[in-house]
């Protein structure tokens, strides 16, 4: 484990300083870092509980968690983003075992569907998900659809 903090807390629960944060880590590895101009502000952040992991105060990791119906019929994950300094020490895939007990947490166990960069597919591969259908270009990167099925639903 990390030893991160991690914190879950919807929109309005955001303080000024923890938006900020959020909105800087992603602009920082979206569209600087992967080179993409997109319009990262998408309208659904008021409808996501927002995964933070600080350490010592820095926002290191991130993630979306939505409840069924409102980015897919099933409940997701999305902006699922490390910064760059603190890769490469399995922050990562407890940020996404973190965002999916959040979902459960929140919503009950179920199927998860993401809209996964396309070369992040082995990754989401090794937590249950499978591809769905064929790539698709979003935002100037190829995404691929996956699912992780209920009968995957146990608890990270």
């Amino acid at each position: 484990m990390s030893g991160l903090d991690w914190r879950a807390l919807p929109f309005d629960a955001l303080t000024a300083r923890d938006l900020y944060a959020i909105l800087q880590l992603r602009t920082e590895v979206f569209v600087i870092e992967q080179d993409c101009a997109f319009q990262d502000m998408d309208g659904a952040d008021h409808a996501a509980v927002h995964l933070r992991g600080t350490a010592n105060g820095e926002l290191l990791a991130y993630a979306r968690c939505f409840p069924p119906g409102v980015k897919f019929a099933e409940a997701s994950i999305g902006r699922v983003i490390t910064r760059q300094a603190a890769r490469g020490r399995g922050i990562g895939h407890e940020l996404v075992r973190q965002a999916m007990g959040c979902v459960f947490q929140r919503w009950g166990p179920q199927p998860l569907r993401i809209g996964a960069q396309a070369r992040l597919d082995k990754f989401y591969q090794q937590h249950g998900f499978s591809k769905q259908g064929e790539p698709y270009i979003e935002d100037g990167q190829p995404h691929v659809e996956m699912l992780r099925p209920l009968s995957f639903q146990e608890q990270p």
